[in-house]
């Protein structure tokens, strides 16, 4: 038997519904001449005929009936689920999936930063939202995500990228608490003598060493201290509860300064990371749900700038 193709099977449906070559015709969108040599080419390639026609009628054959009744609602499926399909791009909705760096998310997800989930997903209730705390830097195209969030020195070239975050300081904060029992640094060098809370990179394995930047001059400290996380938030909560001298990302410990419960330290040293970036494959068609979170991030930006700009 001759492969059959999946628009021949649609043009016999199309004739046995309306029992009309023409109207058949204008329906699938062909002329009626090509209708005719469509639904002869099936015929040949079943080795039957399916349908008894004449000058005035067309009317099924038994094997024409037959084939209808099995065809028909595999049609009927098929043209269902293209439309259900096609609802991606007419609606808001379906699932978006992010890899976002850890030490990302503890930045954007801050309590004094402008919210940016629960906005979006209140802005379109049939979009679906899965992040995923990537401490790999996944492939995401492997992974099957629809973007990444991560630090800007951390992103493939090939991708396409929008900023999410300006660059921000990383600077060396203390405890109140901490600082009445030990007196707070001057320079750098100084923190030879405190009890530094370290903390090891999730991938690497290492404890990082101390960067801080002032006039053109760099300084790294190897730092010392009886504690090492690998988890931002854990060395902020340690460094907020007086454990020892933490080095954390500003728009982390915004609030804690502003509040008293951190002491900014070193005044003048710090290190500028490049910002946060929202990154995803360069692609002819963006599902709608990214397409919609990229607008919607270029908008959450300016209400974050004005949220956390200086008084």
């Amino acid at each position: 038997m001759a492969r059959i193709q999946l628009a021949e099977l649609t043009a016999f449906v199309a004739v046995a519904e309306h029992r009309n070559f023409t109207r058949a015709a204008a329906q699938v969108g062909i002329s009626p001449p090509t209708m005719s040599q469509t639904i002869r080419s099936l015929e040949e390639g079943l080795g039957i005929r399916l349908f008894n026609r004449t000058t005035r009628s067309v009317a099924l054959t038994e094997g024409g009936e037959r084939l209808l009744a099995e065809v028909q609602p595999i049609i009927a499926g098929i043209d269902h689920a293209l439309e259900s399909v096609s609802a991606f791009r007419d609606k808001p909705m379906g699932t978006l999936r992010l890899a976002v760096e850890r030490s990302v998310a503890e930045v954007m997800f801050a309590r004094v930063r402008a919210p940016l989930i629960q906005p979006f997903l209140e802005e379109y209730p049939a979009i679906r939202v899965e992040i995923v705390i990537d401490d790999a830097y996944t492939d995401i195209v492997s992974g099957r995500f629809d973007a990444g969030i991560r630090m800007g020195h951390r992103i493939e070239r090939d991708m396409t990228i929008l900023r999410i975050l300006d660059e921000f300081r990383i600077i060396a904060v203390a405890a109140p608490g901490y600082l009445a029992r030990h007196p707070a640094p001057s320079v750098p060098q100084d923190l030879h003598g405190h009890n530094c809370i370290r903390f090891r990179l999730p991938v690497e394995g290492v404890v990082s060493p101390w960067v801080f930047n002032k006039d053109g001059q760099r300084i790294e400290i190897t730092i010392d201290g009886s504690l090492t996380v690998n988890d931002a938030e854990a060395l902020l909560n340690n460094a907020v509860d007086g454990v020892g001298v933490g080095c954390l990302p500003e728009p982390m410990v915004a609030s804690h300064l502003a509040q008293g419960r951190l002491v900014p330290l070193l005044e003048g040293w710090s290190r500028t990371l490049p910002g946060i970036f929202l990154y995803h494959p360069s692609r002819r068609q963006t599902p709608m749900p990214l397409e919609l979170f990229l607008r919607f991030v270029e908008k959450w930006r300016k209400l974050d700038r004005a949220a956390n700009r200086p008084a």
